[in-house]
């Protein structure tokens, strides 16, 4: 089965900081660049006692997949105590990233991986500017800029 195939749930910025709230063990995983970090900002789930992961799918400025993303997650949330069963949500700039992240984490074993569909900025509007048509920006729902 190749990734593409692989089924993951999804649900919209409002819904996963919900869901986020209610389960403590949850995780927030931005798979954007870090320069999408630097710049656009990332979700602050500081009122909620977490931190978000951050863990490129691709890297900047080639944007090439990193073809070792499942590995180095998969230690990473290993090192933090995070089992297989907890629910990963995965976030990128629209949701189609990671929605990739999230199929190579389930194929990697992961069983509760979840997109965050509408993503960081969202959809773009008739102006062709993100960030206030859905997502996590236009949902009001915290974040922060370095």
């Amino acid at each position: 089965m190749s990734v593409g195939e692989i089924a993951v749930s999804a649900m919209a910025a409002s819904e996963a900081f919900e869901a986020l709230a209610a389960d403590p063990r949850a995780q927030m995983i931005d798979v954007r660049t870090k320069a999408e970090w630097t710049f656009v900002g990332v979700a602050d789930l500081s009122s909620i006692g977490r931190q978000t992961v951050l863990a490129e799918w691709q890297q900047f400025p080639a944007m090439a997949v990193d073809p070792q993303f499942a590995e180095r997650l998969t230690d990473a949330l290993a090192q933090a105590g995070v089992d297989r069963e907890t629910a990963l949500f995965f976030i990128c700039r629209s949701g189609a990233r990671s929605l990739a992240a999230a199929r190579a984490m389930a194929q990697a074993g992961f069983s509760n991986c979840i997109n965050v569909s509408d993503g960081f900025e969202g959809d773009v509007d008739e102006k062709r500017h993100r960030g206030g048509v859905n997502g996590w920006k236009a949902a009001g729902l915290p974040w922060v800029q370095s």
